[in-house]
């Protein structure tokens, strides 16, 4: 840690408690940076400010494109903050896999929401980070609640494989659903509905009304044997844009936080969460620093040129390469 950082970080950390936007956005863009002195910067901040976290409602919002995410987190941040909340969101935008650069949209498809002086939208590049959500996502839920947002939103990327990690960051996953029927229930994965604490079937209004409400039906059907806990999923419909339904989707929201902190499966959830925490840090410092070792520099254009080619077999090219970063002599 440089000499410089605690101070710095002291000074950054009573800027966002006092409520600074300004001070809110630079702690977050601190806790993104990849350079080694601001990480030292950001882990101070992050330890200055956690006595202060940990009193929001925080919720992870998938589903597949065109669902309407943005348009219902919109109409739900609008309602929630006329109830008296202060509301944050993390909107994770896809990233170029050639370029690494991301749109960063969310903030143009949420206008009505982003003049309101309760709310806070940050969208951030996913990266090369797999599960919808951004590397630094959990620190970013830390800051906007130390600085004073009680309702946190993580908006992911999109339903997809990986998709699912939102889920161990969250107190409540959210799957938002097209109104479909059929062979189009099955489209979306399996994996990921296990694990949504709350289904909600949007656009559910005009023509797709009836559609809608037999959406509802058979996932109610689906799920009847889903249980988290105590915790039946339930299945809602609401239309976003006509700010339908949105407020019995935050009374739900309020019943699953109310049962969770009474029977202690919120609490349980947070701790389960921070070990995961713990594990995905050490797993993406270990492997930036494989690729930043210079043994391993070396060999790994040439290596992954003659697994590709077919050459060598991936196995023992991983073991040369981890050879090297452990500072063994293997060879493939």
């Amino acid at each position: 840690m440089t000499d410089t950082a605690p101070q710095d970080a002291a000074r950054l950390a009573e800027a966002v408690r006092s409520g600074d936007r300004r001070a809110l956005a630079r702690a977050i863009t601190l806790i993104e940076s990849t350079r080694s002195d601001h990480r030292a910067t950001a882990d101070a901040l992050l330890a200055a400010l956690l006595p202060h976290t940990g009193n929001s409602v925080r919720l992870g919002i998938s589903g597949v494109p065109g669902v309407g995410k943005s348009t219902f987190i919109e109409a739900f941040g609008l309602h929630v903050i006329g109830l008296g909340h202060k509301v944050a969101v993390l909107a994770v935008d896809p990233s170029s896999q050639r370029t690494g650069g991301s749109i960063l949209g969310d903030k143009t498809r949420m206008v009505d929401l982003s003049r309101e002086p309760d709310a806070f939208i940050r969208p951030s590049p996913a990266g090369a980070t797999l599960g919808g959500v951004a590397r630094r996502t959990r620190e970013a839920m830390l800051i906007c609640e130390a600085a004073g947002f009680d309702v946190i939103i993580v908006e992911t990327v999109g339903v997809g494989q990986s998709e699912t990690a939102v889920a161990d960051m969250v107190d409540l996953f959210m799957l938002l659903l097209l109104p479909a029927g059929g062979d189009e229930l099955q489209g979306i994965k399996k994996g990921i509905v296990e694990l949504a604490d709350l289904v909600v079937v949007n656009k559910a209004d005009g023509d797709l009304a009836a559609t809608a409400r037999h959406t509802v039906a058979d996932y109610r059907h689906a799920l009847t044997l889903l249980r988290h806990g105590d915790w039946r999923v339930p299945v809602l419909s609401c239309s976003a844009v006509r700010k339908v339904g949105i407020d019995t989707v935050w009374q739900t929201i309020g019943e699953h936080k109310a049962l969770t902190e009474a029977n202690g499966a919120r609490t349980t959830r947070r701790a389960e969460q921070a070990r995961a925490w713990l594990w995905s840090e050490i797993r993406e410092t270990l492997i930036d620093r494989f690729r930043a070792h210079p043994a391993v520099r070396a060999d790994l254009a040439r290596l992954e040129a003659e697994v590709t080619a077919g050459t060598v077999i991936p196995a023992a090219a991983a073991h040369t390469l981890l050879g090297r970063f452990l500072d063994r002599s293997e060879s493939a």
